[in-house]
This record gives structure tokens, sequence and C-alpha cells, in this order.
């Protein structure tokens, strides 16, 4: 009997589907119920022993009641405020009666430019689905617009309402939901609900993955492996201590400058961002331009380390670096580079070194790096008292803050490409995330020592005390940015949403020795891997003697270069960096080789 003539036996219920189909369907809900079935029960198990959750672990109900509150003491201009709204309605449902009649109208509203929501032909040619998306667009705007313009409200609360404001107005969009999205609608059709049914199977996965907590899959997580596709420039560890392993690179060429480069990523992250492949490595292009470089690999701390302090992350980090790469090519002073925190880190130490007259330090790069946090951006939104209590209470259960949970606050950032895109294409269209590896990497999350992790967000990003001489006192040492002499580069991203430009400017005007301000294309990540064979995105340099105050400033003499910035430092930092030796074998100093590049310590994952 041929398929197509099964329908007579298929199994009640399933009607319209074949035998075959049918079987198969009946056994994905059986994996689907004994997989719920057991998450209910994990998180059954987890509930008894943890006691209930905070209902309002962000500590928002407050901040939310206290601005209600201001919006409406001026009630005429809240009436105002929705007159103007249904006349932006009337106006949509006029166009739309004109469509329908076959009219062709201008939209009443777009989406804005790079909003890729909306991409799909039918929210524009389909009458019904472009009036869900205008009559979204018109509400979100209005909703955003009303926010912003209640009296009476200080800066940061009123930041933190137009925040979390935008990402209840991101998850309510059509096109998160299967009924309001034109091409779910067509999958189902297409798939006979195959779609569905594969996106709640994915959605177990997920749930499984974060052990009861939603860890949403933005890339195949199976297609790379540390070390063997991404991490893979040749090197060896030549030193390690309980925080960080030092990692040395093989050179690339027959000589190599006679100073030695000391790379200080984030701990937030895993190092090998500036290591993806080897068509985009940073690391790999500095050792190209003859660079002997050393790159400190971070451990992923656990709860034997929660005791650890940010002094800990610099006597262990770079000063042990320094003594370290002392010992392995026999050269006392290094160039370094600082990227985000752990540019942050790198101001810390070389006022340290200042202040104790330590001079192995001869210049210092430092890529999307805050050293003065007034305006540090969107990340301030989770720096006040009630939301850091909030933190250390999480933190406290452990003595670590969850590498997702890092994650997740990062991903809020950028919700409807690191959240929402996700959530329809796996759990609604029941497609597989498409493998990609800055993906993997942002997904391989880092735990955060909770002493350290309080430390930094309340003296830099709360009291912003690195800035203010003697604002910080480590190992018995006053902290006076403005000691630091020697000469600095610092890299800023024009749309960077971590770390921006107008921020990361700031220390030009306090670090005392000569200071060179690029600005770069793109943001974070983008903005710092760029290499020039890529031949993408721009930079602008500004060749004034003297730094003018205000990034705006600097910006109105600034001269824009197409493509990458990494010849005009490679230019800058060569010519710092001493005469040529021959090139250093790692191992084969003063230090012996431990293991293989890229190490162990960056080989720990929280969640696969």
């Amino acid at each position: 009997m041929s398929e197509k003539s099964a329908p007579e036996t298929a199994i009640p219920g399933l009607t319209g589907l074949s035998t075959v189909e049918a079987e198969k369907l009946q056994a994905t809900f059986t994996d689907i119920a004994e997989r719920s079935q057991k998450l209910l029960q994990e998180f059954s198990a987890r509930y008894q022993a943890d006691g209930p959750q905070q209902p309002d672990p962000l500590r928002l109900t407050q901040t939310f009641m206290d601005f209600t509150a201001k919006m409406l003491a001026d009630p005429n201009k809240l009436v105002q405020a929705q007159m103007e709204l249904w006349q932006q309605y009337l106006q949509l449902w006029q166009s739309t009666a004109q469509r329908l009649m076959g009219q062709t109208v201008s939209p009443v509203v777009e989406p804005a430019k790079g909003d890729k929501r909306f991409n799909d032909p039918a929210w524009k040619d389909e009458v019904v689905f472009d009036y869900l998306k205008q009559s979204y667009l018109l509400t979100s705007r209005w909703l955003q617009g009303t926010v912003k313009e209640v009296d009476g409200v200080d800066s940061k609360t009123a930041q933190k309402v137009e925040f979390y404001t935008r990402q209840f107005i991101d998850a309510l969009s059509p096109s998160n939901f299967a009924m309001t999205n034109p091409q779910v609608l067509k999958a189902t059709v297409e798939t006979k609900g195959e779609n569905l049914v594969k996106g709640l199977q994915n959605l177990l996965t997920d749930l499984e993955r974060g052990k009861g907590k939603l860890a949403i899959r933005q890339t195949d997580m199976k297609a790379f492996k540390v070390g063997e596709n991404v991490a893979t420039s040749p090197g060896k560890v030549v030193f390690q201590n309980e925080l960080m392993q030092l990692i040395q690179y093989a050179p690339l060429t027959e000589e190599v400058h006679a100073m030695p480069l000391l790379i200080v990523p984030p701990w937030i992250n895993k190092f090998y961002i500036l290591d993806l492949k080897p068509q985009n490595s940073f690391i790999k292009w500095a050792t190209e331009a003859g660079y002997t470089v050393f790159v400190i690999s971070w451990v992923n701390p656990d709860e034997k380390l929660t005791a650890l302090v940010f002094e800990d992350y610099m006597k262990l980090g770079p000063l042990a670096a320094l003594d370290a790469i002392e010992k392995a090519t026999g050269e006392k002073k290094v160039s370094a580079i600082g990227y985000c925190i752990g540019g942050t880190l790198m101001a810390t130490t070389l006022a340290y070194m200042a202040a104790r007259g330590d001079e192995r330090i001869a210049a210092c790069t430092f890529f999307t790096a805050q050293v003065d946090f007034t305006e540090p951006g969107e990340l301030g939104v989770f720096i006040d008292e009630d939301q850091l209590t909030g933190v250390q209470e999480v933190m406290s259960k452990k003595g670590y803050l969850d590498g997702t949970e890092m994650a997740t606050t990062f991903n809020m950032l950028r919700a409807n490409d690191l959240i929402w895109s996700f959530v329809v294409n796996n759990y609604l269209m029941g497609k597989d995330p498409f493998p990609f590896d800055l993906l993997f990497w942002n997904a391989d999350a880092t735990r955060m020592p909770a002493a350290m992790h309080m430390y930094y967000l309340r003296n830099m990003y709360q009291k912003n005390l690195l800035v203010q001489p003697g604002g910080l006192v480590i190992d018995n040492v006053p902290i006076d940015l403005r000691k630091i002499s020697i000469p600095t580069y610092i890299q800023a991203g024009k749309e960077d949403h971590i770390a921006p430009a107008k921020s990361v400017y700031k220390a030009t005007q306090i670090f005392s020795g000569p200071v060179r301000f690029m600005l770069a294309g793109s943001g974070h990540i983008a903005g710092v891997v760029n290499p020039p064979s890529a031949k993408k995105y721009q930079h602008w340099l500004n060749e004034t003697d003297k730094n003018p105050p205000s990034l705006a400033e600097w910006q109105a003499g600034a001269v824009e270069h197409p493509g990458s910035w990494w010849n005009d430092w490679d230019k800058w930092l060569s010519a710092k960096s001493g005469g040529k030796v021959p090139a250093r074998v790692p191992g084969s100093g003063g230090l012996p080789a431990i293991e293989d590049a890229p190490g162990s310590y960056v080989k720990v994952r929280l969640i696969d």
C-alpha cells in the first residue's frame, strides 16, 4: 500500500496525516511529555530546596509605581498624549481602509532603519499584517515618547524606566507570536504544524540546558570546540596560578620587536574573541606584525575562589604576568593592552605602578575601556542601590554571579537581535540556530566572584571612585590616574553600547602622558576585531597635539579613514617597542611550557 493511501489506517485524532507521519508525530509528543515531566520534577525539587523565588528580582515595582505617580500628577498632559495617539490611530484606520479599497497610500509609520523584525514582504504587502505592524509601531513609539516627557523624574530613574519600557515593548512585538507573524503562519501551513512541534522540542532542550531556566541557543553549540576551530593560534601556556594562565604565542616572523606585548582581556568573557579564527584573529595578526604576544586567560571561578577581590585580579593578573614575561624573555619592559574591564584593571595597575616607581610597562593600549563612569551608557540602568542589593542577594547563595546572569544583562541591551530573533527562529519557526563563532563565544559565559564583582559595581559604576585621586586604595597605595605618564593609545567604538565612546574618551583628559585617541566604526566587538584584510568600517583620527575637552570637539576636527585602524596602532606601537631580536619560541626561555595554547582554563564551560 502506498503512503498516499494510508489515511484510512491513520491513528485516530490525527486526521489528514499518513500512518508514518502520525506515528512520527506521536513519538515526538511522547518525547515532549517525558521531558516535560522530568523538567517539572526537577523544578519542584529545586523549589523545595531553594524556597520561593523573589517575585521582583530586579526590584522594579517601586520604581514604576513612583514613576506612574509622577505621570498621573499632570492628567492634562496624559490626556493630550492619549488624544495624539487616537489621532494617529484614526489616520492608520483611514489608510488601511483605503488600501482595502485598492488605493495606494503611504505608510503612517515605518520601522527604524536596521529593524529586521519586519523584513518579510508580507509585513508590507498584506494589508492585515501591515496594519498590525504599523499599529504596534505607533503604540510603541507613543509609549516611549510619553515616558520620556514625564516631569519631575531624576535622570537615572528616567533612564531605568525607559530601558525596561523598551524591554516590555520589544517583547510584545507581533513578530514574536505565532498567530501574528506571517512567516510563522506560512511555515505552520507548509509543514502541517511540524515547525511548532520542533519549536517545542527546542524550547525543552534550552530549558534542560539551563537546568530549568531558559538558556536560548544563539548558535549551534556543537559546531565549535575551543582549541580545534576557535582559539587555534599556536602557542604554549608558560605560567599559571589560581586565577589565570599566561599564554605565549608562537612567532610568525624570524625577528620580533624586543619589547613583548601583554594582552589583558576582560574576565567577563573569554579571551578568544581576539582569536576566533585565523582570518580575523588579532592575536595572529599581532604575531605576524612581529610582536611577542602574551595573553592572560582568566580562570572561570567556582566556589573555591569566591573571596577574590579586585586587588587579587591586579596582583595575580598583570603584575604576575610581568614577572613571568621577564623570566620567559629576559625583557623587563613590555607594552600592554587592556580590553573593556581588563582596560579598567590596567589603568588601575598603571596608577599603582606609577605610585611605586615601577616602570615595567612602557606603553599601554586601551580597547573600549572606561575609567570615568560618569556616563556609562545603558549598563548604568542596572546600577542603583535596589538592583545592586538584588545582585548581592543572588550572589550570596553561591558566592559568585552565574555567567548566564551576565549574559542576559548584555543580551538585553540588544534584545531584538540577541533574544527575540532567536525565540522566533528556534521556537516558532522550529529551526536550529545557525553556526556562528561570534555567538558561540558570546554564549561561553564566565562567573564573577562575589567580592570582586560588588567592588567593581559599587566603586566604579556607582561611586565612580577610580577617577577620583585617592578614591581607591589598593594594597595601601592611593590610586591616582593622573600619575599615568606613559604613552597610551585609546580605542573607542562609535556605536558601542557597552562602553560608550563619550565615556571612553574621558580618559584623554585624565592621563598625563601623550594620548593618541582613535574612534573606530561599529561597536564593542566589531570595532575592535576588524582586520585590515576585511576592508570593513572606518576609523577617525585627529592629529592635533592636545585632545580637546569633549569627544564632540575631537570629532569636529577628526578625519575619517577607510577600513581597519590596526595598521595605525602598529605604526604607533612599533616605534616604541625597541629594535628587532631573534624570534622567541614559547617554552625555550626561562619558563618551560606547561601545555599547548589555548590552555585548560579557557575550556571550562558552564553550559553547552
